[in-house]
């Protein structure tokens, strides 16, 4: 977030898209429910009818994967009506007279009739923005980046906060709302295959050399694979061993069948991880790790603040926190480390990261979170980014964007379009809270939310069981009717692999710069099931009863491709 949670209860815009925020995000939608009540605007931009929208003044219900045309539109009527910041404009940008004629196309009608809106909704959502700026804030998630042309949804709304000056200045910003816990602090620390810690490039002069000097070891030249990437080349062979760390793999990626596919064909498959997942079930090793609960360190939140998280209870049985795991393996792979502790690594990655320079355990433990950048004992940390310059060094760039529409659309074959996303009572892929009954009690199964006009077209009823296929998969799942769903739009979570895996039908298509997967469109056909209710039922609590006994600290039998599973302690 380039801004901070707190600051959002004090703004007087928000505009939230592509983000179920009282589900996905419950403690942010308290800030944003706070700025409602103090006179704020809300604005909901989002397919669905999502539970926020109870507390907005405007929910612009556009089709899935037109975010561009509508953003392009927002700023055409800024532009055209005078109402943008010019001194931030001429002082802090470039390209803003190459970016004003581009977006001259996308006049509020025309970019009304490829959105299903009307072009009011445009035109009283621009000068709304505008006339609250600098203190509008734009906060966006999921619903924004996982299209196949995510990058460019997230550069349109870069390109209304430079319009208008809403970056540098509180209660404001560009905030992308994170995923799970700690996604942040993992992209930190340097697991994504463009950058070493913090966001530093691997193929920036002079960057490469510090760490080759820190670690004593030299470092390839070129950025990594992606994982999509990964997949291919482990079907291909060219991948051969694969270490899965805290990913349930074959129940998240898109397109599960050809995921598990690629995971079956490497020579050597370990996983490290607190439950025997699904995608455990089909590893070599399988190393039983610590949950949050039971370790020790540091965890980075939306807002880039740094927290220090302690043990609350004890490791059950044989496993370890995932630092001594890997510390471990340094050693038995002849390459040991001169640290011990989970401190003692973050005070390596502090010494070659600047903006992580002022932050320490012992200071967390004085002062509680510090956001980044800090870059010395002395920095109070960033409550909010780009104050006096871009973070970058320079000027913000105005990026001209196009709309593409998703990879896949409906057709005769395939009428319907579905879109993926989260319940609040149900955790991502189900790993932890499908360990859980009383969550079952909530949401005991997956479900097919559908329009009830669409249903009734259908001689749909409530809890019918529904075979739902795309061109790469079928599942099974048991029909809800609501008007969350608009016609011809229908969604589903991916918390039930067990019976309903979601992702066997999502669409293989990713976004050509971040390789992010589509998983907000896809086209499916509906039928009614052959499967008896009962069936479906009498499946799941047996599928449920299995799980409650697999715990990744127990030597378990193999059934599939593999001889044998080994766990190492």
């Amino acid at each position: 977030m380039s801004n901070s949670i707190e600051e959002l209860a004090g703004t007087d815009f928000l505009l939230v898209t592509g983000s179920n925020t009282t589900e996905a995000h419950p403690v942010i939608s308290l800030r944003m429910k706070r700025a409602v009540k103090n006179g704020a605007k809300l604005v909901v931009v989002d397919p669905r009818k999502i539970e926020l929208t109870k507390w907005a003044t405007r929910h612009v219900q556009i089709k899935v994967g037109t975010d561009i045309p509508f953003y392009n539109a927002v700023a055409n009527v800024i532009i055209n009506e005078g109402l943008h910041d010019p001194e931030f404009v001429e002082h802090r940008t470039e390209g803003f007279e190459a970016f004003a004629r581009h977006v001259q196309m996308y006049t509020p009608e025309y970019s009304a009739e490829i959105c299903g809106i009307t072009p009011a909704e445009i035109i009283d959502t621009a000068r709304e923005f505008a006339a609250a700026a600098p203190k509008a804030a734009i906060c966006y998630t999921l619903g924004i980046t996982e299209h196949s042309c995510g990058s460019h949804n997230v550069q349109s709304l870069g390109n209304l906060g430079l319009l208008c000056g809403t970056l540098g200045v509180p209660n404001a910003g560009v905030n992308p709302l994170r995923g799970q816990n700690n996604v942040q602090g993992a992209g930190d620390a340097g697991c994504i295959p463009t950058d070493l810690p913090g966001y530093q490039k691997i193929e920036r002069p002079g960057i490469r050399e510090q760490f080759e000097k820190a670690w004593g070891e030299p470092l390839p030249k070129r950025r990594g694979i992606t994982k999509i990437t990964a997949m291919e080349q482990m079907i291909k062979g060219r991948v051969k061993a694969v270490y899965v760390m805290g990913e349930n793999t074959i129940v998240s990626d898109p397109h599960a069948n050809h995921a598990e596919h690629a995971l079956r064909s490497v020579d050597f498959l370990v996983v490290q991880d607190i439950f025997l997942t699904e995608t455990a079930q089909l590893a070599d090793v399988v190393l039983p790790a610590a949950a949050f609960a039971e370790s020790d360190g540091t965890f980075a939140n939306s807002e880039r603040r740094v927290q220090r998280v302690r043990p609350a209870v004890a490791s059950p049985g044989e496993a370890r926190q995932d630092v001594q795991i890997l510390l471990s393996l340094f050693e038995r792979m002849g390459k040991s480390q001169n640290m011990e502790t989970a401190a003692d690594v973050f005070n390596e990655m502090r010494s070659v990261t600047p903006i992580y320079g002022g932050i320490s355990h012992e200071r967390l433990e004085r002062e509680g979170g510090i956001q980044w950048p800090c870059g010395d004992e002395d920095d109070p940390g960033t409550e909010y980014l780009h104050g006096d310059e871009f973070s970058t060094g320079f000027p913000g760039f105005f990026a001209p964007v196009d709309h593409i529409p998703p990879a896949e659309e409906p057709d005769e074959e395939y009428p319907w379009l579905l879109t993926t996303g989260r319940r609040r009572s149900t955790y991502h892929t189900g790993t932890q809270t499908g360990q859980a009954s009383g969550f079952q009690l909530l949401v005991p199964h997956e479900m097919l939310e559908i329009n009830p006009r669409d249903a009734g077209e259908m001689g749909l009823q409530d809890g019918d069981l529904l075979d739902v296929a795309s061109r790469r998969g079928e599942v099974t799942v048991a029909a809800r009717l609501t008007e969350r769903s608009p016609r011809g739009l229908v969604f589903m979570s991916f918390a039930f692999p067990e019976f309903t895996r979601t992702n066997d039908v999502t669409s293989d298509a990713y976004d050509f710069i971040t390789e992010t997967p589509e998983f907000k469109a896809c086209a499916v056909k509906i039928s009614k099931s052959a499967r008896r209710d009962e069936e479906f039922r009498q499946a799941q609590r047996r599928i449920r009863l299995a799980g409650e006994v697999k715990q990744p600290t127990e030597l378990m039998p193999v059934n599939g491709h593999r001889n044998g599973r080994k766990v190492i302690t």
